[in-house]
């Protein structure tokens, strides 16, 4: 029996898009034949990776939309229904973390700041859970179509420092299980909800916390080192295997599950 990572004719969404795990999601759908929108709040980023994928061979396009705004992101629904007629995949690649919401070296629990706090929760479960919300309607009606949210390996297992980065991925964990269970009973067997959980790799927000300004590794860089199995970061490329397995009708009998990308830090203990 043939088994399918063929997206070709599939119409998909990565919010987060203009990022540097997003984009490459983006591209990797696109490169798998998918018809990719990104969509972020900087249209200028989503550009350039509209004019990537275009440069190797895929189809993309554009639409600048705060995830936490619902209107908003009900005229994108619209603006792709007309478009395209339909949605097949949605990616909930937005997400991030603050200096307030994290720990520093010199700093402890009394240092975090509520107002960057309550923004790294709203980025991360809100802006998860109103892109679910408004385009998984569409998936409702059409009775198919996949989600894929973006977790991490603090999700259940809670670091040191990141203490809101942590709390929003565990509740991303529990949100993906919920949902899997909500849209398989109501609406068929058609509609899947699944998460990747990346391990670390280096993006602007963490890259202080994991490597000096000569590249070199921090004391936290190396503690992480020292508990990978793998021995390195993760890159962005490593998650593409897990992403289009989960899109395509290869893994048409998996919903609610967590995939752990993380060159096996989930594994170690000591």
């Amino acid at each position: 029996m043939n088994t399918s990572f063929d997206l070709s004719g599939k119409i998909a969404l990565v919010t987060g898009g203009g990022g540097t795990l997003g984009g490459n999601m983006a591209l990797a759908l696109a490169q798998n034949g998918a018809i990719v929108g990104v969509m972020g709040r900087t249209l200028e980023k989503l550009e350039e990776m509209v004019a990537t994928i275009e440069a190797n061979g895929g189809q993309a396009f554009s639409i600048a939309t705060d995830v936490l705004n619902e209107s908003d992101l009900e005229k994108a629904k619209n603006f792709i229904i007309e478009k395209y007629g339909k949605l097949d995949i949605l990616i909930n690649a937005a997400g991030g973390n603050m200096p307030g919401a994290t720990i520093m070296p010199e700093q402890d629990f009394f240092n975090a700041k509520q107002e960057d706090l309550q923004k790294v929760l709203n980025l991360n479960v809100m802006g998860t859970f109103l892109p679910s919300k408004v385009f998984a309607e569409l998936f409702a009606i059409q009775k198919n179509g996949v989600i894929i949210n973006i977790s991490s390996a603090a999700a259940d297992r809670p670091l040191t420092r990141v203490v809101g980065y942590s709390a929003s991925k565990a509740a991303i964990d529990n949100f993906t299980r919920w949902m899997a269970v909500e849209m398989a009973t109501k609406y068929g067997e058609g509609i899947r909800v699944n998460a990747i959980a990346p391990g670390f790799f280096i993006g602007e927000q963490n890259r202080k916390l994991l490597l000096t300004d000569e590249g070199d590794l921090t004391t936290r860089g190396e503690t992480i080192i020292a508990h990978t199995p793998m021995g390195r970061f993760g890159n962005p490329d490593d998650l593409n295997g897990t992403l289009i397995w989960l899109c395509s009708d290869a893994s048409k009998f998996v919903t609610g599950v967590v995939v752990h990308v993380d060159g096996g830090f989930g594994a170690k203990s000591i």
